[in-house]
Protein backbone atom coordinates (compact mmCIF):
# COMPACT_ATOMS: atom_id res chain seq x y z
CA UNK A 1 0.00 0.00 0.00
CA UNK A 2 1.35 3.38 -0.89
CA UNK A 3 1.55 5.89 1.95
CA UNK A 4 -0.17 9.10 0.94
CA UNK A 5 0.20 12.57 2.42
CA UNK A 6 -2.45 11.55 4.94
CA UNK A 7 -0.63 9.94 7.83
CA UNK A 8 -3.76 8.27 9.23
CA UNK A 9 -4.32 5.12 7.18
CA UNK A 10 -7.71 3.42 7.45
CA UNK A 11 -8.80 -0.10 6.51
CA UNK A 12 -9.23 0.46 2.75
CA UNK A 13 -7.11 -1.50 0.28
CA UNK A 14 -6.32 0.47 -2.83
CA UNK A 15 -5.63 -0.79 -6.33
CA UNK A 16 -3.16 0.89 -8.61
CA UNK A 17 -2.71 0.48 -12.35
CA UNK A 18 0.95 0.27 -13.21
CA UNK A 19 2.79 1.34 -16.33
CA UNK A 20 6.29 0.48 -17.46
CA UNK A 21 8.99 3.14 -17.41
CA UNK A 22 10.77 1.87 -20.53
CA UNK A 23 9.90 2.83 -24.13
CA UNK A 24 7.23 0.68 -25.74
CA UNK A 25 8.09 -2.01 -28.24
CA UNK A 26 5.85 -4.06 -30.49
CA UNK A 27 3.81 -6.88 -28.94
CA UNK A 28 0.70 -7.56 -26.91
CA UNK A 29 -0.46 -5.08 -24.32
CA UNK A 30 -0.38 -5.94 -20.63
CA UNK A 31 -2.47 -4.24 -17.95
CA UNK A 32 -1.30 -4.80 -14.36
CA UNK A 33 -3.28 -3.74 -11.31
CA UNK A 34 -1.90 -4.32 -7.82
CA UNK A 35 -3.67 -4.40 -4.47
CA UNK A 36 -2.38 -4.47 -0.93
CA UNK A 37 1.15 -4.27 0.39
CA UNK A 38 4.41 -3.03 -1.09
CA UNK A 39 5.48 -6.62 -1.69
CA UNK A 40 2.65 -6.99 -4.21
CA UNK A 41 3.76 -3.87 -6.08
CA UNK A 42 7.32 -5.23 -6.09
CA UNK A 43 6.06 -8.57 -7.44
CA UNK A 44 4.23 -6.77 -10.25
CA UNK A 45 7.59 -5.35 -11.33
CA UNK A 46 8.94 -8.91 -11.53
CA UNK A 47 5.95 -9.98 -13.64
CA UNK A 48 6.50 -7.06 -16.02
CA UNK A 49 10.18 -7.98 -16.33
CA UNK A 50 9.36 -11.56 -17.28
CA UNK A 51 6.70 -10.63 -19.85
CA UNK A 52 8.62 -7.71 -21.30
CA UNK A 53 11.21 -10.21 -22.51
CA UNK A 54 8.37 -11.95 -24.39
CA UNK A 55 7.47 -8.77 -26.28
CA UNK A 56 4.72 -7.41 -24.06
CA UNK A 57 4.31 -3.70 -23.37
CA UNK A 58 2.23 -2.22 -20.58
CA UNK A 59 -0.79 0.05 -20.69
CA UNK A 60 -2.78 1.96 -18.09
CA UNK A 61 -6.00 1.45 -20.08
CA UNK A 62 -7.42 -2.02 -19.46
CA UNK A 63 -9.92 -1.50 -22.30
CA UNK A 64 -7.09 -1.89 -24.84
CA UNK A 65 -5.23 -4.71 -23.08
CA UNK A 66 -4.68 -8.19 -24.48
CA UNK A 67 -3.78 -9.52 -21.03
CA UNK A 68 -5.15 -8.20 -17.73
CA UNK A 69 -3.53 -9.25 -14.46
CA UNK A 70 -4.78 -8.41 -10.98
CA UNK A 71 -2.12 -8.88 -8.30
CA UNK A 72 -4.17 -9.68 -5.24
CA UNK A 73 -4.11 -9.25 -1.49
CA UNK A 74 -5.69 -11.79 0.88
CA UNK A 75 -4.90 -10.13 4.18
CA UNK A 76 -8.46 -8.88 4.77
CA UNK A 77 -11.89 -9.84 3.53
CA UNK A 78 -12.49 -6.35 2.14
CA UNK A 79 -9.55 -6.74 -0.24
CA UNK A 80 -11.05 -9.91 -1.71
CA UNK A 81 -14.38 -8.16 -2.27
CA UNK A 82 -12.67 -5.32 -4.12
CA UNK A 83 -10.81 -7.75 -6.38
CA UNK A 84 -14.00 -9.68 -7.18
CA UNK A 85 -15.80 -6.47 -8.13
CA UNK A 86 -12.85 -5.44 -10.28
CA UNK A 87 -12.86 -8.76 -12.14
CA UNK A 88 -16.47 -8.13 -13.06
CA UNK A 89 -15.38 -4.81 -14.60
CA UNK A 90 -13.00 -6.72 -16.87
CA UNK A 91 -15.78 -8.90 -18.28
CA UNK A 92 -16.66 -6.25 -20.84
CA UNK A 93 -13.14 -6.42 -22.26
CA UNK A 94 -13.59 -10.12 -22.94
CA UNK A 95 -17.05 -9.49 -24.39
CA UNK A 96 -15.52 -7.12 -26.95
CA UNK A 97 -12.29 -9.07 -27.43
CA UNK A 98 -12.81 -12.83 -26.91
CA UNK A 99 -9.06 -13.40 -27.21
CA UNK A 100 -8.29 -11.16 -24.22
CA UNK A 101 -7.07 -13.02 -21.14
CA UNK A 102 -7.71 -12.16 -17.48
CA UNK A 103 -5.53 -13.58 -14.74
CA UNK A 104 -5.28 -13.45 -10.96
CA UNK A 105 -1.80 -13.29 -9.42
CA UNK A 106 -0.51 -13.37 -5.89
CA UNK A 107 -1.94 -14.08 -2.49
CA UNK A 108 -5.56 -14.90 -3.40
CA UNK A 109 -4.51 -17.37 -6.09
CA UNK A 110 -4.23 -20.63 -4.15
CA UNK A 111 -7.30 -20.25 -1.97
CA UNK A 112 -9.70 -19.09 -4.66
CA UNK A 113 -8.40 -20.92 -7.71
CA UNK A 114 -11.45 -23.20 -8.02
CA UNK A 115 -13.97 -20.38 -7.61
CA UNK A 116 -12.24 -18.07 -10.08
CA UNK A 117 -11.54 -20.66 -12.78
CA UNK A 118 -14.46 -23.07 -12.60
CA UNK A 119 -17.36 -21.83 -10.51
CA UNK A 120 -17.49 -18.11 -11.22
CA UNK A 121 -15.51 -18.32 -14.49
CA UNK A 122 -14.08 -14.86 -13.91
CA UNK A 123 -10.54 -15.56 -15.06
CA UNK A 124 -8.47 -17.60 -17.53
CA UNK A 125 -5.40 -18.22 -15.40
CA UNK A 126 -4.40 -18.24 -11.73
CA UNK A 127 -0.76 -17.85 -10.70
CA UNK A 128 0.75 -17.87 -7.21
CA UNK A 129 3.60 -15.59 -6.06
CA UNK A 130 6.33 -18.23 -6.57
CA UNK A 131 5.25 -19.22 -10.11
CA UNK A 132 5.79 -16.04 -12.12
CA UNK A 133 8.58 -17.60 -14.20
CA UNK A 134 5.92 -19.97 -15.56
CA UNK A 135 3.75 -17.13 -16.86
CA UNK A 136 4.74 -17.41 -20.56
CA UNK A 137 3.80 -21.11 -20.56
CA UNK A 138 0.57 -20.48 -18.68
CA UNK A 139 -0.43 -17.75 -21.11
CA UNK A 140 0.08 -20.15 -23.99
CA UNK A 141 -2.14 -22.71 -22.26
CA UNK A 142 -4.86 -20.13 -21.69
CA UNK A 143 -4.67 -18.96 -25.30
CA UNK A 144 -5.32 -22.57 -26.35
CA UNK A 145 -8.42 -22.67 -24.16
CA UNK A 146 -6.99 -24.82 -21.37
CA UNK A 147 -7.08 -24.27 -17.61
CA UNK A 148 -3.90 -22.42 -16.70
CA UNK A 149 -2.92 -22.67 -13.08
CA UNK A 150 0.26 -22.77 -11.01
CA UNK A 151 0.03 -21.98 -7.32
CA UNK A 152 2.91 -24.13 -6.09
CA UNK A 153 4.99 -22.51 -3.36
CA UNK A 154 8.78 -22.73 -3.37
CA UNK A 155 11.41 -23.01 -0.66
CA UNK A 156 14.08 -21.45 -2.89
CA UNK A 157 12.55 -18.91 -5.29
CA UNK A 158 13.65 -15.31 -4.68
CA UNK A 159 13.79 -13.97 -8.28
CA UNK A 160 17.25 -12.67 -7.38
CA UNK A 161 18.53 -12.99 -10.95
CA UNK A 162 15.75 -10.85 -12.45
CA UNK A 163 15.96 -7.09 -12.93
CA UNK A 164 12.53 -5.72 -12.06
CA UNK A 165 10.91 -3.32 -14.51
CA UNK A 166 10.06 -0.22 -12.46
CA UNK A 167 6.32 0.41 -12.60
CA UNK A 168 4.33 3.51 -11.75
CA UNK A 169 7.67 5.02 -10.85
CA UNK A 170 8.60 8.58 -9.98
CA UNK A 171 12.16 7.78 -11.04
CA UNK A 172 13.46 8.62 -7.57
CA UNK A 173 12.30 5.92 -5.14
CA UNK A 174 12.21 2.16 -5.63
CA UNK A 175 11.61 -1.10 -3.76
CA UNK A 176 14.14 -3.91 -3.40
CA UNK A 177 12.84 -7.24 -2.13
CA UNK A 178 15.31 -8.91 0.26
CA UNK A 179 13.19 -11.83 1.54
CA UNK A 180 10.13 -13.76 0.42
CA UNK A 181 7.61 -15.64 2.54
CA UNK A 182 7.27 -15.70 6.31
CA UNK A 183 7.99 -18.15 9.12
CA UNK A 184 6.06 -16.22 11.78
CA UNK A 185 2.76 -18.00 12.28
CA UNK A 186 0.76 -15.08 13.66
CA UNK A 187 -2.65 -16.56 14.37
CA UNK A 188 -4.56 -13.92 12.38
CA UNK A 189 -2.29 -13.88 9.32
CA UNK A 190 -2.66 -15.80 6.08
CA UNK A 191 0.73 -14.79 4.58
CA UNK A 192 2.62 -18.02 5.49
CA UNK A 193 -0.05 -19.96 3.59
CA UNK A 194 -0.10 -17.67 0.55
CA UNK A 195 3.62 -16.83 0.27
CA UNK A 196 5.27 -19.86 1.84
CA UNK A 197 8.37 -20.27 3.98
CA UNK A 198 10.83 -17.44 4.46
CA UNK A 199 13.79 -17.22 2.09
CA UNK A 200 16.58 -14.64 2.14
CA UNK A 201 18.07 -13.30 -1.05
CA UNK A 202 21.77 -13.31 -1.94
CA UNK A 203 23.16 -9.99 -0.62
CA UNK A 204 25.31 -9.43 -3.70
CA UNK A 205 22.21 -9.45 -5.91
CA UNK A 206 20.63 -6.88 -3.59
CA UNK A 207 23.71 -4.65 -3.76
CA UNK A 208 23.86 -4.97 -7.54
CA UNK A 209 20.22 -3.89 -7.78
CA UNK A 210 20.88 -0.90 -5.49
CA UNK A 211 23.94 0.12 -7.54
CA UNK A 212 21.98 -0.17 -10.78
CA UNK A 213 19.14 1.96 -9.42
CA UNK A 214 21.54 4.66 -8.24
CA UNK A 215 23.28 4.74 -11.62
CA UNK A 216 19.86 5.32 -13.26
CA UNK A 217 19.05 8.30 -11.06
CA UNK A 218 17.16 6.71 -8.19
CA UNK A 219 18.05 8.21 -4.85
CA UNK A 220 16.06 6.13 -2.36
CA UNK A 221 15.50 2.39 -1.94
CA UNK A 222 13.19 0.58 0.45
CA UNK A 223 14.30 -2.92 1.46
CA UNK A 224 11.21 -5.12 1.59
CA UNK A 225 10.31 -8.29 3.43
CA UNK A 226 7.51 -9.67 5.57
CA UNK A 227 10.05 -9.53 8.41
CA UNK A 228 13.27 -7.81 7.33
CA UNK A 229 14.90 -8.29 10.75
CA UNK A 230 15.03 -12.06 10.25
CA UNK A 231 17.07 -11.69 7.04
CA UNK A 232 20.03 -14.08 7.14
CA UNK A 233 22.27 -15.17 4.26
CA UNK A 234 24.73 -17.99 4.82
CA UNK A 235 25.26 -19.11 1.25
CA UNK A 236 23.01 -20.88 -1.20
CA UNK A 237 21.10 -23.87 0.09
CA UNK A 238 21.91 -23.39 3.78
CA UNK A 239 18.81 -23.20 5.98
CA UNK A 240 18.75 -20.92 9.02
CA UNK A 241 17.48 -23.62 11.34
CA UNK A 242 20.47 -25.88 10.52
CA UNK A 243 23.20 -23.30 11.14
CA UNK A 244 25.59 -23.41 14.08
CA UNK A 245 26.12 -20.27 16.13
CA UNK A 246 29.53 -19.84 14.48
CA UNK A 247 27.96 -20.02 11.01
CA UNK A 248 25.31 -17.50 12.00
CA UNK A 249 28.00 -15.12 13.27
CA UNK A 250 29.81 -15.38 9.93
CA UNK A 251 26.61 -14.83 7.95
CA UNK A 252 25.10 -11.61 6.64
CA UNK A 253 22.27 -10.60 8.95
CA UNK A 254 19.94 -7.66 8.44
CA UNK A 255 22.16 -5.17 10.26
CA UNK A 256 25.12 -6.08 8.04
CA UNK A 257 23.00 -5.96 4.89
CA UNK A 258 21.61 -2.56 5.87
CA UNK A 259 25.12 -1.18 6.25
CA UNK A 260 26.25 -2.72 2.95
CA UNK A 261 23.40 -1.02 1.08
CA UNK A 262 24.05 2.29 2.87
CA UNK A 263 27.67 2.14 1.69
CA UNK A 264 26.65 1.88 -1.99
CA UNK A 265 26.62 5.69 -2.06
CA UNK A 266 26.09 8.35 0.63
CA UNK A 267 23.48 9.99 -1.64
CA UNK A 268 21.37 6.83 -1.74
CA UNK A 269 18.81 6.96 1.04
CA UNK A 270 17.79 3.62 2.56
CA UNK A 271 14.49 2.64 4.17
CA UNK A 272 13.12 -0.77 5.13
CA UNK A 273 9.82 -2.45 5.88
CA UNK A 274 8.55 -4.37 7.75
CA UNK A 275 10.21 -5.01 11.11
CA UNK A 276 8.96 -7.48 13.73
CA UNK A 277 9.16 -6.40 17.39
CA UNK A 278 10.49 -9.79 18.56
CA UNK A 279 13.42 -9.57 16.10
CA UNK A 280 14.24 -5.85 16.09
CA UNK A 281 17.55 -5.69 17.95
CA UNK A 282 19.87 -2.91 19.06
CA UNK A 283 22.46 -3.85 16.43
CA UNK A 284 20.07 -2.63 13.72
CA UNK A 285 19.38 0.56 15.66
CA UNK A 286 23.07 1.37 16.08
CA UNK A 287 23.64 0.74 12.37
CA UNK A 288 20.85 3.22 11.60
CA UNK A 289 22.37 5.79 13.93
CA UNK A 290 25.80 5.31 12.36
CA UNK A 291 24.80 6.11 8.77
CA UNK A 292 23.14 9.40 7.90
CA UNK A 293 21.64 8.00 4.70
CA UNK A 294 19.68 5.30 6.55
CA UNK A 295 16.39 7.02 7.25
CA UNK A 296 15.32 7.57 10.83
CA UNK A 297 12.01 5.81 10.32
CA UNK A 298 10.80 2.43 11.61
CA UNK A 299 7.53 0.64 10.96
CA UNK A 300 7.04 -1.63 13.97
CA UNK A 301 3.58 -3.27 14.04
CA UNK A 302 2.20 -3.69 17.55
CA UNK A 303 -1.27 -5.09 16.60
CA UNK A 304 -2.49 -4.86 20.24
CA UNK A 305 -1.41 -3.21 23.46
CA UNK A 306 -2.48 -6.13 25.65
CA UNK A 307 -0.15 -9.05 26.40
CA UNK A 308 -2.92 -11.66 26.55
CA UNK A 309 -4.21 -10.65 23.11
CA UNK A 310 -0.65 -10.63 21.77
CA UNK A 311 -0.19 -14.17 23.05
CA UNK A 312 -3.41 -15.27 21.33
CA UNK A 313 -2.13 -13.60 18.17
CA UNK A 314 1.11 -15.63 18.54
CA UNK A 315 3.17 -12.49 18.16
CA UNK A 316 6.07 -13.66 20.32
CA UNK A 317 6.35 -10.59 22.57
CA UNK A 318 4.53 -8.83 25.39
CA UNK A 319 3.37 -5.27 25.89
CA UNK A 320 6.42 -4.71 28.10
CA UNK A 321 8.82 -6.08 25.46
CA UNK A 322 7.32 -3.83 22.81
CA UNK A 323 7.62 -0.75 25.01
CA UNK A 324 11.24 -1.67 25.77
CA UNK A 325 11.87 -1.61 21.99
CA UNK A 326 10.27 1.84 21.84
CA UNK A 327 12.58 3.03 24.62
CA UNK A 328 15.62 1.70 22.77
CA UNK A 329 14.60 3.39 19.52
CA UNK A 330 14.05 6.75 21.21
CA UNK A 331 17.37 6.43 23.09
CA UNK A 332 19.58 5.30 20.20
CA UNK A 333 17.85 7.26 17.40
CA UNK A 334 16.41 10.46 18.90
CA UNK A 335 13.64 11.90 16.74
CA UNK A 336 13.03 8.64 14.88
CA UNK A 337 9.70 8.47 13.09
CA UNK A 338 7.68 5.44 14.16
CA UNK A 339 4.61 3.90 12.54
CA UNK A 340 2.63 0.78 13.35
CA UNK A 341 -0.22 -1.62 12.55
CA UNK A 342 -3.19 -2.02 14.91
CA UNK A 343 -6.02 -4.57 14.83
CA UNK A 344 -9.20 -3.92 16.79
CA UNK A 345 -11.78 -6.51 17.80
CA UNK A 346 -9.57 -9.60 17.75
CA UNK A 347 -11.13 -12.79 19.08
CA UNK A 348 -12.25 -12.40 22.69
CA UNK A 349 -10.85 -8.87 23.09
CA UNK A 350 -12.41 -7.27 26.16
CA UNK A 351 -13.07 -3.60 26.63
CA UNK A 352 -10.22 -3.42 29.13
CA UNK A 353 -7.83 -5.02 26.63
CA UNK A 354 -8.92 -2.52 23.99
CA UNK A 355 -8.21 0.29 26.44
CA UNK A 356 -4.67 -1.07 26.85
CA UNK A 357 -4.15 -0.57 23.12
CA UNK A 358 -5.26 3.04 23.47
CA UNK A 359 -2.99 3.55 26.48
CA UNK A 360 0.00 2.13 24.59
CA UNK A 361 -0.75 4.52 21.74
CA UNK A 362 -0.73 7.40 24.25
CA UNK A 363 2.70 6.30 25.49
CA UNK A 364 4.29 5.89 22.06
CA UNK A 365 2.40 8.56 20.05
CA UNK A 366 3.02 7.12 16.58
CA UNK A 367 3.64 9.31 13.57
CA UNK A 368 1.06 7.31 11.63
CA UNK A 369 -0.60 3.90 11.60
CA UNK A 370 -2.39 1.30 9.52
CA UNK A 371 -5.58 0.49 11.44
CA UNK A 372 -8.00 -2.34 10.80
CA UNK A 373 -10.89 -4.26 12.25
CA UNK A 374 -10.14 -7.94 12.67
CA UNK A 375 -11.45 -10.08 9.84
CA UNK A 376 -11.14 -13.86 10.05
CA UNK A 377 -8.98 -15.41 7.33
CA UNK A 378 -9.22 -19.03 6.15
CA UNK A 379 -6.58 -21.57 7.25
CA UNK A 380 -5.22 -19.36 10.02
CA UNK A 381 -4.79 -20.57 13.59
CA UNK A 382 -7.31 -18.00 14.75
CA UNK A 383 -9.96 -19.41 12.41
CA UNK A 384 -9.33 -22.94 13.67
CA UNK A 385 -8.93 -22.19 17.37
CA UNK A 386 -10.82 -19.02 18.30
CA UNK A 387 -14.32 -17.67 17.87
CA UNK A 388 -14.68 -14.42 15.96
CA UNK A 389 -16.99 -13.24 18.71
CA UNK A 390 -16.71 -9.44 18.80
CA UNK A 391 -19.84 -7.84 17.27
CA UNK A 392 -19.27 -5.80 14.12
CA UNK A 393 -20.60 -2.65 15.77
CA UNK A 394 -18.11 -3.02 18.64
CA UNK A 395 -15.23 -3.59 16.21
CA UNK A 396 -16.18 -0.45 14.30
CA UNK A 397 -16.52 1.64 17.43
CA UNK A 398 -13.13 0.49 18.73
CA UNK A 399 -11.53 1.12 15.35
CA UNK A 400 -12.93 4.64 15.29
CA UNK A 401 -11.50 5.31 18.74
CA UNK A 402 -8.08 4.14 17.52
CA UNK A 403 -8.36 6.25 14.36
CA UNK A 404 -9.40 9.36 16.29
CA UNK A 405 -6.51 8.97 18.73
CA UNK A 406 -4.01 8.36 15.95
CA UNK A 407 -5.24 11.42 14.09
CA UNK A 408 -4.48 13.48 17.19
CA UNK A 409 -1.01 11.94 17.60
CA UNK A 410 -0.17 12.38 13.92
CA UNK A 411 -0.97 16.07 14.20
CA UNK A 412 1.20 16.38 17.31
CA UNK A 413 4.13 14.68 15.56
CA UNK A 414 3.72 16.83 12.46
CA UNK A 415 3.71 20.05 14.49
CA UNK A 416 6.97 18.97 16.14
CA UNK A 417 8.57 19.59 12.73
CA UNK A 418 7.84 23.33 12.85
CA UNK A 419 10.69 25.83 12.90
CA UNK A 420 13.24 23.16 11.98
CA UNK A 421 15.35 22.52 8.87
CA UNK A 422 14.58 19.19 7.18
CA UNK A 423 16.70 17.45 4.55
CA UNK A 424 14.22 16.48 1.85
CA UNK A 425 14.53 14.27 -1.21
CA UNK A 426 12.43 15.82 -4.00
CA UNK A 427 9.96 13.29 -5.45
CA UNK A 428 7.86 15.53 -7.71
CA UNK A 429 5.13 18.13 -7.79
CA UNK A 430 2.78 18.72 -4.90
CA UNK A 431 -0.69 17.27 -5.42
CA UNK A 432 -2.25 20.72 -5.22
CA UNK A 433 0.04 22.86 -7.35
CA UNK A 434 2.82 22.53 -9.92
CA UNK A 435 4.34 25.64 -8.43
CA UNK A 436 5.20 23.53 -5.39
CA UNK A 437 7.40 20.48 -5.03
CA UNK A 438 7.05 17.68 -2.49
CA UNK A 439 9.39 15.19 -0.92
CA UNK A 440 9.95 13.37 2.34
CA UNK A 441 12.30 13.89 5.21
CA UNK A 442 14.20 11.14 6.99
CA UNK A 443 11.21 10.43 9.25
CA UNK A 444 8.98 9.91 6.16
CA UNK A 445 6.95 13.09 6.69
CA UNK A 446 5.75 14.85 3.55
CA UNK A 447 7.32 18.28 3.03
CA UNK A 448 6.01 20.83 0.49
CA UNK A 449 7.93 23.91 -0.73
CA UNK A 450 8.17 26.34 -3.72
CA UNK A 451 9.79 24.64 -6.70
CA UNK A 452 12.18 27.46 -7.73
CA UNK A 453 14.84 25.72 -9.86
CA UNK A 454 14.81 22.37 -8.05
CA UNK A 455 13.88 19.06 -9.64
CA UNK A 456 13.13 15.44 -8.83
CA UNK A 457 16.06 13.64 -7.25
CA UNK A 458 17.58 16.76 -5.66
CA UNK A 459 18.28 16.95 -1.95
CA UNK A 460 17.20 20.26 -0.42
CA UNK A 461 17.15 21.74 3.06
CA UNK A 462 13.70 23.09 3.88
CA UNK A 463 12.94 25.41 6.79
CA UNK A 464 9.41 24.53 7.86
CA UNK A 465 7.35 27.45 9.15
CA UNK A 466 3.81 26.05 8.88
CA UNK A 467 1.97 22.77 8.52
CA UNK A 468 -1.36 21.03 8.18
CA UNK A 469 -2.21 18.06 10.37
CA UNK A 470 -0.11 15.80 8.16
CA UNK A 471 2.09 17.91 5.87
CA UNK A 472 5.06 20.18 6.57
CA UNK A 473 5.31 23.41 4.53
CA UNK A 474 8.35 25.64 4.16
CA UNK A 475 11.03 27.19 1.95
CA UNK A 476 14.44 26.00 0.82
CA UNK A 477 17.41 27.40 2.68
CA UNK A 478 21.02 27.21 1.54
Amino acid sequence: MNISENKVIDESIQGQALVMETPKTTGKKLFLESYGCQMNFSDSEIVASILMEKGYTTTTNFEEADVIFVNTCAIREGAESKVRNRLNDFKRVKARNPNALVGVLGCMAERLKAQFLEQEKLVDLVVGPDAYRDLPNLLEQAEDGHRAINVLLSKEETYADLTPVRLGTNGVTAFISITRGCDNMCSFCVVPFTRGRERSRDPESILNEARDLFSRGYREVTLLGQNVDSYLWSGGGLKKESLTEEQKAASVNFSKLLEMVALVNPDLRVRFSTSHPKDMNDEVLYTMAKHENICNNIHLPVQSGNSKVLQMMNRGYTREWYLSRMEAIRRIIPGCGISTDIITGFCGETEEEHQETLSLMEIVQYDFAYMFMYSERPKTLAERKYADDIPEAVKKRRLQEVVDLQRKHSSVRTHEGLNKVHRVLVEGYSKKSEDMLMGRNSQNSVVVFPKENYKKGDYVNVLVDKCTSSTLIGTVVK
